[in-house]
């Protein structure tokens, strides 16, 4: 699954922090024991993000923090439920259904649609080099949603500040097709009529960028807290839509997330 709303750079900061936390323990030369590949951390988390990407009303959204790995499977919040069909140490390809964004009809303005959230169909390669994590992904909805094709890179850099805290500074921006950014922000005649916004159509091109900072702080061998802060900023065609009503947005997500299983 992935977050919505602009806010997929938490979902990356978050399992940026998830993977460094998990190789910390790994590397560790303090307590810690040593830790599986195959993982099972669950938890529950809470972000505050825009009602839909442009808008000036917030919602605080409960939301689960999942970095599960089996083998070639896996179900986090960056990439979804799938496979990776290759895997060394510094490079992954994998494949997964992830859920694609939408916004709810009372959010918009009156006489504007609403869109349905919906899954899509991604592929994704992450590189690690220097301790860096980057990552390029393709997301094609089929069902809900717009139906269209986002593209997304990050950049994200986990730094350990002690052997229990963890920073981890992130970047990500996205591209979309011209049905995703317009059927996100796009306003037909018949909705410009009903709600008395313009009428706007949205091309093909970078929609936005993402900058966020995560700290996760093991308090266990099994228990961590994270916190992330970010902002994200609409590019493009989007930025100029009736629906935009704020084209610089702040969010935030903190999470407790809890490791199961057996360590080593």
């Amino acid at each position: 699954m992935k977050f919505h709303n602009g806010a997929s750079g938490l979902a990356i900061g978050l399992a940026a922090a998830l993977f460094s936390n998990a190789a910390h323990a790994q590397n560790s030369n303090d307590d810690a024991p040593q830790v599986s590949a195959d993982r099972v951390i669950i938890g529950m988390g809470a972000a505050v993000v825009p009602v839909y990407q442009g808008a000036d009303d917030y919602r605080v959204l409960p939301l689960p923090a999942l970095d599960i790995v089996s083998g070639p499977f896996f179900a986090n919040l960056r990439d979804g439920i799938g496979a990776k069909a290759i895997e060394t140490r510094d490079f992954t390809i994998g494949a997964s259904i992830a859920l694609t964004p939408g916004y709810r009809r009372r959010d918009v303005p009156d006489g504007v649609r609403g869109v349905d959230f919906g899954a899509g169909a991604r592929i994704f390669g992450s590189f690690r080099a220097g301790g860096a994590m980057a990552t390029i992904g393709g997301t094609q909805g089929f069902v809900g949603g717009t139906g269209g094709v986002t593209v997304d890179a990050s950049l994200a850099y986990p730094v350990p500040v002690s052997p229990r805290l963890t920073l981890v500074p992130a970047a990500v921006v996205t591209w979309g097709d011209r049905k995703n950014n317009d059927r996100y922000f796009g306003i037909t005649a018949r909705e410009a009529q009903a709600s008395g916004l313009s009428q706007f159509r949205a091309g093909s091109g970078f929609k936005d960028a993402s900058a966020n900072v995560t700290l996760v702080y093991r308090l266990t061998n099994r228990l961590s807290a994270s916190a992330t802060a970010g902002v994200t900023t609409l590019l493009g065609d989007v930025k100029d839509s009736p629906l935009v009503e704020k084209k610089t947005q702040p969010t935030g997500f903190f999470s407790l997330t809890y490791r199961m299983g057996k360590f080593w």
